[in-house]
């Protein structure tokens, strides 16, 4: 997706107008203790990244890397992230509530406890990730695809399923609204956790 990049340091958005960041590579290093709204990032890659105690609020990234990073507990809040890629990443309790994803993949990455709730997800692809418990409460799905994934305890409720293919996915159990499973595409043996959600008994 980005390829070639000038190494460039996060602390250059502060001689930057509007707090932007654009063109570079950000590697190996912490950024610890930062606060900034409506931060951008454009054509950056960040490659083994620690995001330690940060807070970005309505932060806008275009055409962005994240590559084995650690975003755990970051405040990402109300983002819009557009053509971003998350690769081999621990974003564990991060918060990414009330945002806007729109051709955004999620490959690998620790994503358990994280925070999604409020937001919208166009084209979105969750490959390979644990999503233990994470929290997807009143989101708006639109092609969002989940291969591979671990969503046990994870939290659907009043998120529209419909068309939402989980069968490729493993969960013991998910919090989710019996009216909002309409069209979502399961395995037998999914159903049948389904139906003891409902207190129903299947017999054999």
């Amino acid at each position: 997706m980005i390829n070639d990049l000038p190494e460039v340091r996060f602390h250059d958005v502060y001689v930057a107008d509007d707090y932007c960041l654009m063109n570079g590579l950000v590697e190996s290093c912490t950024i610890d203790q930062e606060d900034m709204d409506k931060l951008e990032f454009s054509h950056i890659k960040f490659k083994d990244v620690t995001f330690l105690n940060c807070t970005f609020t309505n932060m806008v990234l275009t055409d962005v890397v994240f590559e084995n990073c650690d975003l755990s507990n970051a405040n990402f809040t109300g983002a819009n992230m557009h053509r971003v890629e998350c690769k081999g990443s621990k974003m564990l309790g991060a918060h990414l509530a009330d945002s806007h994803f729109q051709h955004v993949l999620f490959e690998n990455c620790i994503l358990n406890l994280a925070a999604f709730g409020y937001s919208q997800l166009k084209h979105v692809q969750f490959t390979d990730c644990m999503m233990e418990q994470t929290d997807l409460y009143e989101c708006t799905f639109k092609k969002v695809a989940f291969d591979g994934c671990t969503l046990n305890e994870a939290n659907f409720n009043q998120t529209s399923l419909k068309g939402i293919d989980l069968s490729n996915s493993s969960f013991d159990r998910l919090t989710v609204s019996i009216d909002s499973l309409r069209g979502c595409k399961i395995t037998p043996n999914q159903a049948i956790g389904f139906a003891s959600m409902l207190g129903l008994i299947v017999k054999e």
